[in-house]
């Protein structure tokens, strides 16, 4: 049964990679532009149209108990819409700057997540100049946020294929994607770049609280947060036009880095109380430092390569116990099936990705020498990501994951073959062990213009 999952997703992987190269080759070698309509002569008054697409075909070893349509699964392959995006921002006038950013995530064959697929905002904001460079202000739904350069990544541009998910920590619960509503500013001040945000963020969807020793997002939570994010960028400055940070320039920039960042609000979680209305309120606090360096490894990356490398370190207080374990495009169905024993990662592809306590993170790229490659840009990168949550009492949580991007048209379009080793908890006598690792084989197209 294993042998005949490998083939389907090897015919499914193929079959996708040969339609990303033949879009990427009928698109030509230069992206120019993009889509842009000048508003003014001098092209200062501008709108820019974004779109991309991100394809996966998947091979999963599935957590132990998991149900796929009612039945049990030990493995499933699946193509999944990751992400479909629109995103369009203008400069209306010297001091003002408007984008709208929306589409859908995660959308599968599957039924289990009753909140997907759906169109919806992901961005919505207005921005004002108040002193150039200084200072802007902005309100709306937007992206400009604490805690890390992760948490402020760009989808476009990554290194490694996704995002760990432990950098977005509220996503879909204090959050929409990632998103909050709010007030903002940000500028530089010489090398020293800062974005600070007050936000009223969404009611988290979850029930009452039924423990008193696990903490769970507060349903109840009524009270504002507060983020920021500063770095210090040593070499090359990164533009800070719209907050998207870049994952790897691909040996086009020489960029060091570092940076903290912090999210704070009251009362986010809540354990249970001595009767069903009374319950114990939590603060939240979230902190992170990271430094990234991307650089060529000579004055010519064709002929030298490039290496891009990142570090960040998570301190996080979401109140006793908290812990969220995250599977990306989850297929399976909410109830493990009966007759195979359940792990404590839950269902799917889901592991603990989120929790009160400490993450630390690593991910490094070499971009090969193209010249020797015959023009083709191949990019090796890996990524290993430790976490000790109280909630699995300090037990260490491995993930570790690796891959190969393709780049047909730089970020515009590439092909991404990765690997994750994710780890499997279970109870055992009574207290939470690492079990064991369950595989994912992702291949990614990846189009955007």
């Amino acid at each position: 049964m294993k042998k005949i999952w490998m083939l389907k997703i090897v015919l499914v992987c193929l079959l996708t990679g040969v339609s990303a190269v033949a879009v990427a080759q009928g698109g030509g070698d230069a992206y120019g532009k993009g889509v842009r309509l000048d508003l003014s002569e001098d092209g200062q008054r501008y709108f820019r149209f974004i779109t991309w697409l991100q394809m996966w075909t998947r091979l999963m070893e599935m957590n132990p108990g998991t149900a796929v349509n009612e039945a049990a699964s030990d493995f499933e392959a699946d193509v999944a819409l990751r992400r479909a995006r629109f995103l369009g921002y203008g400069q209306i006038t010297d001091d003002v700057l408007i984008l709208i950013h929306m589409g859908i995530n995660n959308q599968t064959f599957s039924g289990a997540d009753p909140f997907k697929p759906q169109l919806f905002f992901h961005d919505a904001w207005v921005e004002y100049k108040v002193a150039n460079k200084l200072l802007y202000v902005g309100a709306g739904l937007h992206y400009w946020h604490g805690i890390s350069r992760q948490t402020n990544a760009s989808t476009l541009n990554f290194l490694v294929m996704d995002a760990p998910i432990t950098n977005w920590p509220l996503i879909e619960q204090g959050d929409q994607f990632a998103r909050q509503l709010g007030v903002y500013a940000k500028g530089k001040i010489e090398k020293l770049d800062y974005r600070l945000a007050i936000n009223r963020p969404f009611e988290p969807r979850v029930g009452d609280p039924a423990n008193e020793t696990v903490a769970v997002f507060n349903n109840r939570a009524n009270s504002w947060s507060t983020a920021g994010y500063l770095s210090y960028q040593f070499w090359d400055q990164e533009s800070n036009k719209l907050p998207y940070t870049v994952g790897t320039y691909v040996g086009t920039k020489r960029v060091f880095n570092i940076g903290a960042g912090y999210y704070y609000q009251p009362e986010l979680t809540a354990t249970a109380g001595p009767t069903e209305e009374d319950r114990d309120t939590h603060d939240t606090v979230l902190l992170g430092i990271d430094a990234f360096i991307d650089t060529p490894l000579g004055n010519d990356p064709d002929v030298s390569g490039a290496l891009t490398g990142l570090l960040t370190f998570y301190y996080y207080d979401l109140g006793p116990n908290f812990i969220r374990n995250v599977g990306i495009a989850n297929i399976a169905d909410g109830a493990p099936a009966a007759d195979q024993s359940f792990s404590l990662n839950g269902r799917g592809n889901a592991y603990p990705s989120i929790g009160s306590g400490y993450s630390f993170l690593v991910e490094a790229g070499y971009l090969l020498p193209s010249n020797s490659l015959g023009g083709r840009k191949l990019q090796l990168y890996g990524r290993l990501q430790l976490s000790v949550f109280e909630a699995l009492d300090d037990e260490l949580a491995p993930v570790i994951e690796g891959g190969l991007n393709w780049f047909l048209i730089g970020h515009h379009s590439k092909l991404t073959l990765h690997y994750r080793a994710r780890p499997i908890f279970v109870n055992e006598n009574d207290a939470p062990t690492l079990d064991t690792f369950a595989s994912e084989a992702i291949l990614q197209a990846m189009v955007y213009f």
